[in-house]
């Protein structure tokens, strides 16, 4: 072996160590049960009403289920303040992990067992249950990856939790798709429940975090509202943070949009199961993973802020492919293309957006910020989509839908442009714990 095969494996070596650390390991595991609620009540839910022919203008409602991902800031407080009974022993985010995961378990096998068909008020409450639930498993999660992980590994860290997330709702939508065709929908979700066992193992595997700041007790209704004031009074001191949110608020309108419209497309255009589970299940995870290595790579090249940028700036590209697809009629090789394309975007964006939006949180209130930040990222398209999306998409059509998906983009990729040009996203990034510097 040569000099230059011995220093190429080497810098290979190197490379690849980060990542089997325990910490991003840890968030590999936290991502894959992170990402399954969302997939039972987003895209199988989706499949399962329009099979049982729910109109449309329902089954985009249902995605209302996912406002409590979206409100999420609002108990965020109570993850980061109150202690449970008997499981608060073993730490506050190792007992709200293990509390949050059972809640989960429980509502999403219930939502397994009610019949849309014959009552869909019974259907949209269970959905519901499991948005609360897995908001809340959400705000422990990500929390708890935010505090395991150094500040060199949040990259990688981000990363890590990306692939965990696609994995988690990619194989739980699979194997849902593919268990309900053969044993039924009750048997589908029963199975899909499992899926919080990582998060469950990471708990015991690596213990309470040590870089978490140990909450001050909730005494008396003062402190309970400044649980819930303080992290947000301590965000918006900082340099242009009413811009920050701004951006967070608008940067996911049009890809949310897309997203969860995809599978009524699908179904209008008579793609079957099979081809769903093997275009926008496996292509799509296998495009989604390698988003995620490339944006991990644009994020060490680049820097931060420029990764963030070209990633919205391929996030509303994407969507034209759908209307492409839509124009096309029943393709498989354009819906190859286009699950392929706003895949690797969507990677890259969930690499060096989630990246930007850790680096906002200051650790002694980890979980309420980053609750504020992932909830704002993609609560106006949410509402969009389950208000009007079904009437627009009956309206306008798929084509001019999703060139309209594209246009609301927009905006968000020149508010970030304009922020990094005058410094605000640096300015707004915090250095320093506030309780650990008093």
């Amino acid at each position: 072996m040569t000099t230059t095969d011995s220093a190429g494996s080497a810098r290979l070596l190197a490379s690849i160590r980060p990542y089997l650390e325990r910490a991003p390991i840890g968030a590999l595991l936290l991502g894959i049960s992170s990402g399954f609620p969302y997939a039972m009540i987003g895209a199988t839910l989706t499949t399962r009403l329009a099979q049982d022919g729910i109109d449309k203008r329902s089954v985009t409602a249902f995605s209302l289920a996912f406002l409590a991902y979206n409100l999420k800031f609002l108990w965020a407080p109570a993850v980061d303040r109150v202690r449970l009974p008997l499981l608060g022993r073993f730490g506050q985010r190792r007992s709200w992990l293990w509390f949050s995961a059972v809640a989960v378990a429980a509502s999403i096998i219930w939502l397994g067992f009610v019949k849309p068909e014959t009552s869909l008020e019974s259907a949209a409450i269970a959905a519901v249950l499991v948005g609360i639930a897995g908001a809340t498993f959400d705000i422990v999660i990500d929390a708890y990856r935010i505090e395991i992980l150094q500040p060199r590994q949040l990259g990688i860290g981000s990363g890590m939790s990306q692939y965990g997330w696609r994995i988690g709702s990619v194989c739980a939508g699979a194997l849902a798709l593919l268990v309900a065709a053969s044993w039924g929908w009750q048997a589908a979700y029963l199975l899909c429940a499992l899926f919080v066992i990582p998060a469950v193992f990471v708990g015991f595997w690596l213990g309470e975090p040590a870089r978490h700041r140990e909450p001050i007790p909730i005494k008396g209704l003062g402190t309970a509202i400044s649980s819930v004031v303080e992290p947000l009074t301590e965000f918006f001191r900082r340099s242009g943070a009413w811009l920050v949110l701004l951006f967070v608020l608008i940067h996911k309108i049009g890809d949310t949009l897309a997203n969860l419209t995809v599978r009524l497309l699908l179904n209008d255009l008579h793609f079957s199961n099979e081809e769903i589970a093997t275009y926008d299940v496996g292509f799509g995870f296998i495009a989604f993973l390698i988003g995620i290595f490339i944006g991990g790579v644009l994020y060490e090249r680049l820097g931060m802020k420029r990764a963030v940028l070209l990633s919205l700036v391929l996030m509303a590209v994407s969507n034209i492919s759908f209307a492409v697809l839509a124009h096309m009629g029943h393709s498989n090789e354009m819906l190859a293309f286009t699950i392929g394309f706003e895949n690797i975007a969507s990677g890259i964006g969930g690499v060096v957006v989630v990246a930007y939006l850790s680096a906002l949180c200051n650790l002694s209130y980890t979980a309420a910020q980053y609750a504020l930040l992932s909830a704002a990222a993609s609560v106006v398209g949410r509402l969009v989509t389950g208000t009007t999306a079904g009437a627009l998409i009956q309206s306008m059509g798929y084509v001019n839908f999703y060139l309209m998906t594209t246009v609301v983009a927009l905006p968000g990729v020149a508010l970030f442009a304009w922020m990094m040009q005058r410094g605000l996203v640096d300015r707004a990034i915090v250095e320093v714990d506030v309780r650990a510097s008093t």
